[in-house]
């Protein structure tokens, strides 16, 4: 059987900053068909297509908002997939729509309460999308010229007194003289001569769009974003869209005002901890939020909460989780489990399905997830090797199959990089079975380790 090779990546060889390979990497979405039929092998995925199909149901009503204050639950043995659904579905909604993952044991902090850890996430998960119609200049940078003078509080050095601009659209041009203050915003925006910009009229903030076209250079491939000279005026009005968070809205009005003097400065640097929201507070952003969204000049965008190991909350937890669901601007949420039958954390003897009270359970979708066959495994083992840049020489395949059927799939998937590593030290640009036998040999999986317990607990 001949070598099975697979392209090479920037994991490799590469002349340019190489990307951390993380274990999610090869997850592009869902890799559904139009008709919402799942592709056996699509967008990094490899089977699962009942939980892919169920997903993508999700992913339309959320995109439809007919899914807020539900739950969907991802049930099912480890390694078979349900972070990965749940980073698929994140991709499918895109960037515009919040997704806020955690875990379930980071409610446990020294800091603030587990419900408001909980409470934060939610609000972190529930967009606002503002649009301001603001007076702006904009424009092709033509000219860019501090001028200078002498400092007055030394004789040495000179200070920036302000700053000359010249702006130029299709229409015509206009030259700016602009307080010093913009120009350190312009030099943190690193602009140039040739920038396409815009500056708000009111509050001086400076935008940079991208450079013209203009100046476009022949190269098939640049990392440069190039922009057509804005047409109208220079001075305009226009739209500007920003996408905040309600978590945002609560942080910058739950955050002391300290004074502008030395000590005041200092105690807002040194001091440590997170601040809790009052409750109070919120109800004000939230009143605030709906006078906007009833002028039509905001809208709200409720995203995903994704909770890993659901069942390391406590009772209180999920008792608030329920409060929460039924507000009118929860987002959707989608729990993850391994758990079958367990005992429900903050009780003695309450035992439910997934460690997940009745009640709760009862608001959510289920989607449960299948182990993985020996092909499935070999084929998820392909693709990990391909987002790695690996060659696999004849028979390794076969042969991290046979181990992700034995042991798990999570212990085939990290053989890979260790006997990759092996194979460099020998001399080999692909790894071979003898690889695989020494890395068996270096390293338990999960049950051999547990088999080689003996009764005095080493």
């Amino acid at each position: 059987m001949p070598p099975s090779t697979v392209p090479s990546t920037s994991a490799t060889h590469s002349t340019g900053r190489s990307s951390r390979i993380a274990p999610h990497s090869h997850i592009r979405g869902l890799g559904l068909r139009p008709d919402g039929a799942a592709d056996n092998e699509a967008a990094g995925f490899v089977g699962q297509n009942a939980a892919r199909e169920a997903c993508g149901i999700v992913v339309e009503l959320v995109k439809s908002r007919k899914f807020s204050g539900r739950a969907l639950l991802l049930t099912g043995a480890p390694g078979t997939g349900k972070t990965a659904l749940a980073l698929a579905i994140a991709q499918e909604l895109g960037v515009r729509v919040p997704f806020c993952p955690m875990v379930g044991s980071e409610v446990y902090s020294t800091e603030v309460k587990k419900t408001e850890v909980l409470a934060e996430v939610f609000r972190r998960a529930i967009g606002l999308r503002i649009k301001e119609t603001k007076e702006v200049y904009e424009g092709e940078v033509t000219e860019l010229t501090p001028t200078e003078t002498e400092n007055p509080l030394s004789g040495y050095g000179k200070t920036v007194s302000n700053v000359v601009i010249g702006l130029k659209t299709v229409k015509g041009q206009k030259q700016l003289r602009l307080d010093p203050g913009i120009y350190e915003a312009i030099l943190k925006e690193k602009i140039t001569v040739g920038d396409v910009i815009y500056i708000e009229a009111n509050t001086g903030a400076v935008k940079r769009v991208g450079r013209s076209d203009a100046y476009a250079s022949s190269y098939d491939l640049e990392s440069e974003t190039y922009v057509p000279l804005p047409k109208g005026d220079v001075h305009k009005s226009k739209e500007v869209i920003q996408d905040l968070t309600l978590g945002d809205l609560d942080a910058a009005n739950a955050r002391p005002q300290g004074g502008q003097d030395i000590m005041s400065v200092m105690g807002s640097l040194v001091k440590k901890g997170r601040t809790e929201v009052t409750e109070k507070l919120r109800r004000e952003v939230e009143k605030v939020v709906k006078g906007y969204v009833e002028q039509g000049s905001a809208e709200v965008v409720p995203g995903v909460v994704f909770i890993d190991e659901v069942h390391m909350l406590d009772i209180e937890c999920f008792t608030y989780l329920n409060a929460l669901l039924e507000s009118p601007m929860a987002p959707t949420v989608v729990f993850a489990t391994n758990r079958g039958n367990a005992l429900v954390r903050g009780t003695n003897d309450v035992v439910a399905p997934h460690g997940i009270p009745v009640d709760l359970l009862d608001r959510c979708l289920i989607v449960k997830t299948e182990p993985y066959d020996k092909a499935e495994v070999a084929k998820v083992v392909q693709v990990r090797a391909s987002v790695e840049g690996l060659r696999l020489g004849s028979g390794v395949l076969e042969k991290l199959a046979e181990e992700g059927e034995r042991a798990s799939l999570r212990y085939a998937l990290q053989l890979l990089t260790p006997a990759s590593i092996l194979a460099n030290l020998s001399g080999r640009k692909e790894i071979v079975l003898e690889d695989i036998g020494e890395m068996n040999e270096l390293f338990l999986d999960a049950k051999s380790s547990a088999s080689k317990i003996g009764s005095n607990g080493y």
